[in-house]
């Protein structure tokens, strides 16, 4: 149901409107929207800029378009990669204005927030800047050789195909295709217009050469889980691009604001680019829990390398004393440095000597001869068979062994890198702290106010959203959050069950007939368990007769079972807070008893059943709240979280349809049901049309139709019938008595699936 946001004070939204300074009347229609959702994500400083930028697109001379898509399209972008990278953005935008293609800054805008979501570090966002500056001076027509004549035939729909190119191309793979199309389509512009549109042949023959690896953005939340698994950690993966760094590759790292990954990894050494990036995400895990940031003040660069290489070991050896499985793919990973490979009388050879013993560290050589790495391989081994060790004192022994095996040739200017590239390492940052800094720098300190409602939550999911005026969907509009519900006293429901004992009693007999019953024969089969002696004798009566004999002479037998997954999708909105008609109840607590009564009546028949509510804050929050997994029993963890049910905000439901859909149909049933309660029609606080929603869902319901899930509405809105019908046809039922819930609920779940 419809909310009410907190109200932006009028004087100050007509202090901004007269900031913004730009008379386009299509404006004054989202103007309240759009500022409130960007004072709620943007800094003061970041507000002012904002509104400073978009008075620019306003006066630009090229119509509301490029103002209005700004207005509501950069606070959620400068959210994703930060509100710094504003100023290259606009610095793009200037650079089309001043050139033929300014047509080509409202599709720059409209798709860049999609953008934004596969590139979501500053860094990775100026190298897409930097290639679509390229793309527009390359292909843009000159009379004269001088000055840009004629607009690029390609930009446009380019911009439109943007999100889509990197859905599957890292930044690299992207450079390689807007290359290739410029090298070899500069001239014609029909033909360069259907490569960078994706209609010809050509073009999807050079994005499928292109596309290689496992690229990072499709596997955050896999990866994220994995975190949060194995090592009850999490943080924001962040992607940067190798693309552009061709003299000094970087490597992982973490920081306050997340761990940095490279955004794409290839096979190597048989080892998967999604292995490759558990093991480095292991790998800075292990830092985490077991590393202590020392100051590096009074150590020299060599020794501040030998200390990174036995820490690096040190926590690669706990890593192993928990999960000993990875050993195979770090040895793969690991590079295997030949001894006597570096000169010393040429390069320094520190660095390939650190590495040779951080291998025989990891793998206690028997290819390793030297009598120096046996000893420090023995050293090390010594000081872990003692516990976990230290950071300090894994210091103390690199230090003795640089000491003890330092050479003159250290000290030369060239240093020997080749097989020294342990990948899966990062660069170690987080271990060293400055005396020149001041005492309260936090520089590699994560953030810990949030941590405990961080462990709560997993990165967002992007869902389309139908837009029935022009009858197509808008990608990636609606971001849904989801999250484990909050628990509360799991007494609490089994106080609710014991007060209708008398209603589960009734249902108990109802379930009963329902339950599947034990053996079914299947007669006249060719091969079974055994012998049907009545269409035995029957063959053998026909055989000696002369007829053909049925040779179907066996049965079997197979459990008559119910095959049904079902999926409660529950609308918390802030609605469900009132009272229902003529009862001292809100209708969140009838939905409570009722929901809890269906939970114990499924548990009785044996059929998976999930159970998840939802509510929305604008399209940039939809919530998904997990109450039970199909995978958990009916036991007092659930009940403890039903019994913590709240609502609130507002009832988006396309986006929670989408959601739901994506476990119920993972379900190994031969039915499969998505239940949906609900007190009123979908809304939002950032939709004015309130047939747009209706639209979306209507949509979703048909999207699930075709998927194979059977989708119905338990409406306890009396004016339902103006709305639920469009949505869902035939398939819902509206209760005017909301009183009665507890009981109609189980009820009609039994007759929908019997």
């Amino acid at each position: 149901m419809l909310t009410t946001s907190a109200a932006i004070d009028d004087a100050q939204l007509q202090a901004w409107r007269r900031q913004l300074d730009c008379s386009f009347a299509q404006i004054d229609d989202v103007f309240a929207a759009c500022m409130a959702e960007a004072a709620g994500l943007l800094s003061a400083q970041g507000l002012d800029d904002f509104l400073m930028q978009a008075r620019f697109l306003g006066k630009m001379g090229r119509g509301v378009e490029p103002a209005l898509i700004f207005l509501q399209e950069w606070p959620p972008i400068a959210k994703t990669v930060g509100e710094d990278a504003l100023d290259a953005v606009m610095q793009t935008v200037r650079t089309l204005n001043k050139s033929p293609n300014g047509k080509a800054i409202a599709p720059f805008l409209q798709t860049l927030a999609a953008v934004a979501r596969r590139l979501p570090s500053q860094g990775q966002l100026q190298h897409y800047l930097d290639l679509c500056v390229m793309l527009m001076e390359r292909t843009s027509g000159s009379i004269h050789g001088i000055h840009k004549t004629y607009p690029s035939p390609s930009l446009a729909v380019f911009f439109d195909k943007a999100p889509q190119l990197l859905e599957v191309l890292s930044v690299q793979g992207l450079s390689n295709w807007i290359n290739y199309g410029i090298r070899n389509y500069n001239h014609h512009p029909e033909q360069q217009r259907e490569f960078f549109s994706l209609a010809s042949s050509d073009s999807r023959a050079v994005l499928q050469r292109e596309r290689h690896g496992t690229l990072l953005m499709d596997h955050t939340r896999v990866l994220d889980l994995t975190l949060r698994a194995l090592w009850q950690d999490g943080d924001l993966l962040v992607p940067y691009s190798t693309t552009f760094d061709a003299q000094r590759q970087p490597m992982p790292y973490f920081d306050a604001h997340g761990m940095r990954l490279p955004d794409v990894y290839d096979e190597r050494n048989g080892v998967s680019g999604l292995d490759r990036y558990r093991v480095a995400l292991a790998h800075m895990a292990a830092h985490r829990r077991w590393s202590t940031p020392i100051f590096a003040d009074n150590y020299s660069p060599a020794q501040r390398l030998a200390i990174e290489c036995f820490e690096d070991a040190r926590v690669d050896a706990l890593m192993l004393r928990e999960y000993p499985g990875l050993r195979r793919h770090l040895l793969a990973l690991h590079p295997i440095p030949l001894d006597g490979a570096c000169n010393p009388a040429t390069h320094s050879c520190l660095r390939h000597r650190l590495v040779m013993l951080s291998r025989a560290l990891l793998d206690p050589p028997k290819r390793f001869e030297h009598p120096q790495l046996q000893e420090w391989v023995q050293r090390f081994s010594g000081l872990m068979a003692l516990g976990e060790s230290s950071t300090s004192d894994i210091a103390g022994l690199a230090l003795s062994y640089l000491g003890k095996t330092r050479l003159q040739s250290d000290q030369l200017p060239d240093t020997w890198f080749e097989d020294t590239e342990v990948d899966y390492h990062d660069d170690n940052r987080h271990l060293w702290r400055f005396y020149e800094l001041s005492d309260d720098e936090e520089d590699f300190d994560r953030p810990t106010a949030t941590a405990a409602q961080e462990l709560q939550t997993l990165p967002p999911r992007h869902y389309p959203e139908w837009d029935y005026s022009s009858q197509s969907l808008r990608p990636d509009w609606v971001s849904l959050y989801e999250r484990l519900h909050p628990s509360g006293n799991a007494a609490d429901i089994d106080n609710l069950l014991a007060k209708h004992a008398a209603l589960a009693k009734r249902l108990k007999r109802l379930l009963d007939a329902l339950k599947p019953q034990d053996k079914v024969r299947q007669r006249y089969q060719e091969e079974g368990s055994e012998l049907d002696l009545d269409v035995a004798i029957r063959s053998l009566i026909d055989l000696k007769s002369g007829s053909n004999p049925d040779m179907r002479i066996n049965m079997s037998h197979t459990t008559d079972g119910r095959s049904i997954a079902t999926t409660l999708l529950l609308d918390l909105s802030e609605s469900l807070n009132e009272k229902a008609r003529g009862s001292e109840q809100t209708v969140l607590q009838l939905s409570q008893e009722a929901v809890s009564l269906l939970a114990w009546a499924v548990q009785q028949l044996g059929d998976p059943l999930a159970i998840a509510g939802f509510h929305s804050n604008t399209r940039h929050d939809v919530r998904y709240l997990h109450l039970k997994g199909f995978a958990e029993a009916w036991d007092d963890t659930v009940k403890a979280r039903l019994a913590a049910m709240q609502a609130a905000y507002s009832t988006r439901m396309g986006a929670a349809l989408r959601h739901a859909a994506r476990t119920l149909s993972m379900q190994a049933a031969d039915k499969k049901l998505l239940l949906v309660l609900t007190d009123g029609q979908p809304a939002d606080i950032d939709v004015k049309d309130e047939r747009l929603l209706i639209e979306d869902a209507k949509e979703a319901v048909r999207e699930l139709d075709h998927q194979g899930i059977f989708t119905y509405c338990i409406n306890l809105d009396p004016a339902a019938d103006a709305y639920v019908a469009d949505i869902f046809g035939k398939r819902y039922t509206v209760i005017d008595n909301i009183a009665r819930l507890p009981e109609q609920l189980p009820k009609l779940f039994m007759a929908l699936t019997r």
